[in-house]
């Protein structure tokens, strides 16, 4: 009898350590696997992060702002553009007292972004600001005929503020962030704010940068920080360097689609894909994953479009959901999978980012900020975005753009 009433008990602990077992470790699927994977490409992996969303121009300003006021010991900034309009000139003003509070204020910008001929910042302009303590220099000048300079540009979206906070992203210093463009209407796009362990090295990529640019080393230990946050996000940092590790981003993002097991989720402006890439999401399609993908039905490029819609076809035949957004353009650059892991940063989904230029993305194992990232794309999905169909594809291009598509394929490395 003793054995007999003991036997149920013993059963019922053995259910009970079972399911503590499945529930300890929910993540040996796609996101440990994603991790393994990333970690063989070399990629570094940073704990005890905080990140934070800021999912349009206006959040993202007023939250770059508030941080950059409180700086005591340096601010260091790296974008793509960096406009000489309201907003570049607001951030300046912002720059400049921090600069005279003592603050080490350092700008990098690119030479091709900054080739505007109403926006731009001069030589002239760049000399009067380091006179007056905001170092501002300019990555590859792209001036005639150095053509070969059109090749690698320096597309990151970087700031690190005294060891304690960084920022990447989509996002530039411009006016139409604010508000918008005739052309497009509203822009749309994602940043976000980041504390831990990982800011070193973002901090450490704006010094290699800088060193490149201007020859002037920057000792690590001077812009050190806390390396711990409130949060305890595990990210991996994929920054591609042409010449050095020019398939790290592509083979990134193909390696974190092959982990998937039930959905991925991409929004990008400009998803021409490479050949890594568009297998990655055919192999992910023939497993019988959910392939989604969000591209603006707006967009600031003329041949990109029509590029993009053939691909688009050719996916969508294939299974994948294609979805237009009809709010605006919609330049964001993000992936959720499997609702457990997400990337965002500066690489689009073309040859050019994925190929040519410097770039960085932020590959994060979180439930939560991948979950706060599907809420926005689900509500774009579910109310700016029409999907595409066999029916409306020809509707949506036309036969000469669909045409033009075919034929400029080829160029899609400079598209």
């Amino acid at each position: 009898m003793k054995r007999y009433r003991l036997f149920p008990a013993r059963l019922l602990t053995c259910f009970l350590a079972f399911a503590f077992i499945l529930s300890a470790y929910p993540q040996k699927q796609s996101d440990s696997l994603a991790v393994d994977a990333l970690q063989k490409l070399d990629v570094p992996f940073f704990k005890g992060n905080e990140v934070h969303l800021l999912p349009n121009g206006q959040t993202f300003f007023d939250d770059l702002f508030h941080y950059i006021s409180r700086a005591e010991r340096y601010v260091h900034i790296e974008f793509y553009k960096f406009y000489n309009d309201s907003i570049g000139n607001a951030t300046l003003d912002l720059l400049r007292q921090k600069a005279k509070e003592g603050v080490e204020v350092k700008i990098l910008i690119d030479g091709q972004g900054n080739h505007r001929r109403t926006e731009n910042f001069t030589k002239e302009d760049m000399q009067r600001l380091r006179a007056e303590g905001i170092m501002m220099y300019e990555f590859a000048p792209f001036v005639f005929p150095y053509i070969h300079r059109a090749y690698h540009r320096d597309h990151r979206k970087i700031v690190t503020i005294d060891g304690h906070t960084a920022y990447i992203g989509g996002m530039n210093i411009a006016d139409y962030y604010l508000y918008g463009k005739p052309e497009v209407g509203d822009w749309v796009d994602m940043h976000i704010r980041m504390h831990g362990s990982c800011v070193a090295e973002y901090e450490r990529l704006f010094a290699q940068m800088w060193e490149k640019v201007t020859d002037e080393s920057m000792d690590a230990a001077d812009y050190a920080g806390p390396d711990k946050s409130g949060d305890d996000i595990l990210m991996g940092v994929v920054a591609r360097f042409p010449g050095k590790r020019s398939g790290l981003m592509r083979k990134a993002y193909a390696a974190a689609i092959d982990q998937a097991e039930e959905c991925v989720q991409i929004v990008n402006a400009y998803p021409v894909l490479t050949r890594t890439v568009r297998r990655a999401l055919y192999r992910a399609l023939a497993r019988g994953v959910r392939v989604e993908l969000m591209l603006s039905a707006n967009n600031d490029q003329q041949l990109t479009p029509n590029v993009t819609a053939i691909q688009m076809k050719k996916l969508m035949d294939k299974g994948a959901h294609i979805y237009y957004y009809e709010g605006g353009f919609h330049h964001a650059k993000s992936m959720m999978v499997d609702g457990i892991y997400c990337t965002t940063g500066s690489a689009n989904l073309d040859a050019r980012s994925l190929m040519f230029d410097y770039e960085i993305n932020a590959f994060m194992f979180d439930k939560g900020v991948t979950n706060r990232l599907q809420d926005v794309y689900e509500f774009d999905k579910r109310s700016r975005c029409t999907l595409l169909t066999p029916e409306n594809f020809k509707e949506r291009f036309t036969l000469r753009q669909r045409a033009q598509g075919r034929v400029f394929s080829f160029l899609k490395g400079f598209l």
